[in-house]
């Protein structure tokens, strides 16, 4: 249900990287749309739109379109529909992430150099190519610019491997993009959940271990749910978070103190 009264009525969201209703971002896009947020919503080929379009209608998201980020043009086309549906854009959502299987469960030292940089220009780069195209759209008004992280980029995980390096340079990422997008009053952010069971995580090696680690380990004692993070990044688009930005917000039950 939307809330029409809600602290992100009337604002125009976009939210990548649905996959399924257990995505990070599917959480998120509920989130937004409970308090008020009008949506965009990607999906990443054919086969993900199957799960990803009943969803979206749910949600009654007024766009719905494919992006493949390695595709040459493909986030260009997704921010022109933007434009051209809304006009503005006071929030992105950046939840992608890949690297290759073999790079992701092998040693970081035994990275290939393809790996290495297919994972950073998917996981980083992207983000900070959203961010540029998103700029003229919240220049008049400001917004906010979210993309997902992990404890992995401060503290060695065991199994996270190559996403450690990768995570920790998206992270710096905002901290830079916050610097040069605050005097047009975008604020940037990273979020990072704690282990959570996604399709994207069922790629890391021994990741029910590393699941009972933090539940074992969190001072709440308990895995925060992809609703927990939803949420969490909507309070960040809200007005009341207009003097936050280049933050890392842990989403994680505590467990990131623990480590």
């Amino acid at each position: 249900m939307t809330n029409s009264q809600g602290p992100l009525a009337g604002k125009k969201i976009l939210v990548t990287g649905v996959a399924n209703d257990q995505s990070i971002a599917w959480g998120c896009a509920a989130a937004f749309k409970a308090l008020g947020a009008e949506l965009a919503i990607t999906y990443l080929n054919d086969k993900a739109k199957t799960y990803v379009e009943p969803l979206a209608q749910s949600l009654g998201a007024s766009l719905l379109l494919p992006l493949d980020v390695t595709q040459p043009g493909a986030l260009e086309a997704v921010f022109d529909a933007v434009n051209e549906r809304w006009g503005v854009l006071h929030a992105a959502v950046h939840s992608i992430a890949y690297a290759p299987k073999a790079d992701l469960q092998g040693r970081l030292v035994d990275c290939s150099a393809a790996g290495f940089g297919m994972a950073m220009d998917v996981s980083c780069h992207s983000f900070i190519r959203m961010a540029q195209l998103a700029e003229p759209l919240m220049k008049k008004d400001g917004g906010t610019l979210l993309t997902m992280s992990f404890h992995g980029a401060h503290k060695v995980v065991e199994n996270y491997n190559v996403m450690g390096p990768v995570k920790a340079a998206l992270e710096a990422s905002v901290r830079y993009l916050a610097h040069e997008l605050g005097p047009s009053g975008i604020r940037v952010h990273a979020v990072s959940p704690g282990p959570i069971r996604t399709r994207a995580a069922s790629g890391l090696a021994e990741f029910d271990a590393l699941l009972d680690d933090a539940t074992a380990r969190a001072p709440a004692h308990q895995l925060a749910s992809i609703e927990d993070v939803g949420y969490a990044t909507a309070m960040l688009c809200t007005d009341h978070a207009r003097l936050l930005t280049g933050s890392t917000l842990y989403v994680d039950g505590g467990y990131h103190i623990m480590n």
